[in-house]
């Protein structure tokens, strides 16, 4: 389905009492119908919108920030991604489908789109969850942000792979230390949240790692 000028693939049906949003890559699209088969595994009635972003780097950080790897530096345009999803992604949705009025709107993602989630939430409290697999918790700057900027979801799903940690990119390598500090912010604020660790490195099943993150928080933990 075209919104904007993306094309956006949805999943599920209508009456929904969940509405999954993901920002995807590329690299993401060719293993989507998995993730959404295992979200499907969950009793809820839910509809997925997969929102294509062009240039990952640029799209879903939430400021600029040099290259971490590579040579590709972080062009900081989140909140334009945020402006889209809002402006355009949700109001559509709830046009072409008949979304209940109190629809739980969750926003997830693997990496720096995790990340996003997390961010786009200290920004509107428009979302019920955020499902934050992996999230790019070591980016440059976003602990300090979120303390000034409280994340305002209630449900909040974080996980991370065993061995992301271990990595000799000094920058990166805070990612786990970042996510334990994140965690318990969030769980002495009083917030639904959890923190899951998965077995492996980064890229070791992003796609199910999705999916359990969206399942968790539609399962309602409170």
């Amino acid at each position: 389905m075209q919104i904007g000028n993306r094309p956006c693939r949805i999943y599920g049906g209508a009456n929904a009492e969940y509405l999954l949003l993901q920002m995807t890559g590329e690299h993401e699209l060719q293993s989507m119908d998995y993730e959404v088969a295992a979200i499907a595994q969950s009793s809820r009635n839910f509809l997925f919108a997969a929102i294509p972003v062009e240039s990952w780097n640029d799209a879903l950080s939430p400021w600029k920030a040099p290259a971490v790897w590579g040579k590709q530096g972080f062009g900081g345009k989140a909140g334009d991604t945020l402006r889209f999803l809002t402006e355009q992604v949700i109001p559509t949705l709830e046009q072409q489908f008949p979304l209940p009025e109190n629809v739980k709107i969750i926003l997830g993602g693997y990496s720096l789109a995790g990340l996003f989630a997390l961010w786009a939430s200290t920004q509107t409290d428009l979302f019920y969850g955020v499902a934050a697999a992996s999230p790019s918790v070591w980016f440059p700057g976003w602990m300090e942000f979120e303390q000034q900027h409280p994340i305002q979801a209630q449900h909040i799903y974080l996980s991370l792979g065993d061995k992301e940690e271990r990595t000799k990119n000094t920058i990166m390598a805070a990612v786990g230390d970042h996510i334990r500090t994140l965690h318990s912010r969030l769980t002495e604020r009083g917030a639904d949240c959890t923190l899951e660790w998965n077995s492996g490195g980064h890229f070791k099943d992003a796609d199910l790692r999705t999916a359990k993150a969206f399942q968790w928080v539609m399962e309602e933990h409170t």
